[in-house]
């Protein structure tokens, strides 16, 4: 468990409030599975209950803009007879099988909460094969421990300190490692990720982007002690791993909290990595002008619906995203800076540690030049419904940005819903992004169609 995970379930940061929540809005820390299946040549090996890994991955994936991904994931299934004896001994059966019949360049054993209860001793099953030579690792990922969020951490660390290991060889100028979104629970993960790594490589660098169709897999984890630096690309997502690479092999890392949507916030992002890392400002300034020369010409045809389509459509005026932090605080800052529309409520769902919130807050007290907004922490779909309702729309007409979940106030509201966040049933995603510079204007795509067609259909 890495030090975050430690202190977060000691102050009970990760508690779920007392009794039930309604709609939930994220997994169980066995659902970072979908972190590993995110890393090209890496397989999951779950030691849990029966049907925990499937129901985890397919809550992930197939209920939220139905990604797919590659489900082949061995487990061990344990059952009553596990709970009594233990279960490492069917854990070691699974491993030595799956090591016969599957190919990976990386294998991560991840437990659930019966080890976890009944104490398996896992790392000293894992430990056997890793002194002979196979490349896995071992993370205790017991559902009761935290979310899908802290799980991904625990996960990394474990990479990190198990497979990667020690290095004391030099750093290669122009490497970064780039922690962001967290895979399969963001639905636009792979394209956000694809376009992260775009805009870097235009500026310079050279990207260990880590997950996705985007990354080389297995040989970008090895190479991550390589890195010039690290890059977290989160409100706090991330910053732990940054931390302890800082610690492990003395890389310095640059935190930027807010991921940029639009030319505006998107320069400024590549102008501060360049300034960070000790790139050419000349390159960096002759990507961005190519980059925004295309931008704003699309923004200018767009322009022309804008300002005269006034009359015939409702066009929104106020803001409600509910949303993790990453893309609340991403949307937020675009719609209300470059689109011109008034923060009404922010609701960020993945119950980040307390020990962040505050520095989360002081993100939206600038969320654009002479622009405050306040923010709330909620997990609860009733709670959530409730904070909404509280909401003073009058004299204007709101746009909700969130998941399946805010359909209801949605149509309470007689507002479009835009689906950005996890769960999402009515989006089908494969490569579709909606950060830096083309994943702005699919952004502005989607929202105006949406808005477009609520008004037709009212």
């Amino acid at each position: 468990m890495s030090p975050l995970e430690s202190k977060a379930a000691a102050d009970g940061e990760f508690c779920s409030p007392s009794g039930p929540i309604e709609q939930v809005r994220y997994a169980c820390s066995l659902g970072a599975l979908a972190s590993v299946i995110a890393i090209p040549g890496a397989i999951p090996i779950t030691h849990c209950g029966p049907g925990c890994a499937t129901k985890q991955f397919h809550a992930l994936s197939g209920l939220n803009a139905y990604q797919g991904g590659e489900f082949h994931v061995p487990s061990t299934n344990i059952g009553n007879r596990e709970v009594i004896f233990g279960g490492t001994d069917r854990l070691d059966e699974l491993i030595e099988a799956t090591l016969k019949v599957m190919e990976a360049g990386l294998f991560v054993v991840q437990s659930g909460c019966i080890p976890g209860l009944v104490g398996d001793d896992v790392a000293s099953v894992v430990n056997k094969y890793r002194r002979r030579g196979v490349p896995i690792v071992f993370a205790e990922t017991s559902g009761y421990r935290g979310n899908n969020f802290t799980g991904h951490e625990t996960i990394i660390r474990a990479i990190i300190d198990q497979y990667v290991g020690a290095y004391d060889g030099p750093r290669e100028a122009g490497l970064v490692n780039v922690w962001s979104l967290l895979p399969y629970h963001n639905p636009f993960w792979r394209g956000d990720l694809g376009e992260i790594r775009r805009i870097l490589e235009g500026i310079g660098l050279r990207v260990n982007i880590l997950f996705g169709p985007s990354s080389e897999g297995v040989a970008e984890w090895q190479a991550i002690p390589r890195a010039q630096f690290n890059l977290v690309l989160s409100p706090w997502l991330g910053l732990a791993t940054a931390q302890h690479l800082q610690q492990t092999y003395g890389q310095p890392f640059l935190h930027v909290p807010a991921i940029p949507i639009g030319a505006k916030l998107t320069g400024a992002f590549l102008r501060q990595v360049t300034a960070f890392a000790g790139l050419d400002p000349q390159r960096a300034e002759a990507f961005i002008a190519r980059e925004e020369k295309e931008y704003y010409l699309y923004l200018r045809d767009f322009s022309a619906f804008y300002a005269g389509c006034t009359s015939q459509y409702r066009l929104p005026s106020q803001l409600v995203v509910v949303s993790e932090s990453a893309y609340n605080l991403a949307v937020t800052r675009f719609m209300v800076d470059q689109l011109g529309l008034v923060p009404g409520r922010q609701v960020i769902t993945e119950n980040p540690p307390q020990a962040f919130r505050d520095a989360i807050r002081a993100q939206y007290r600038r969320v654009a030049d002479g622009v405050s907004a306040e923010v709330d922490f909620a997990e609860d779909g009733h709670l959530i419904r409730r904070l909404i309702g509280e909401t003073d729309f009058t004299g204007q007409l709101p746009i909700v940005f969130g998941s399946t979940w805010e359909g209801e106030v949605a149509r309470q509201l007689e507002a479009p819903l835009v689906e950005i966040g996890y769960p999402s049933t009515d989006e089908v995603v494969l490569s579709r992004s909606y950060v830096g510079y083309r994943g702005a204007l699919a952004l502005i795509e989607r929202t105006y169609t949406t808005v477009v067609r609520a008004s037709t259909m009212g």
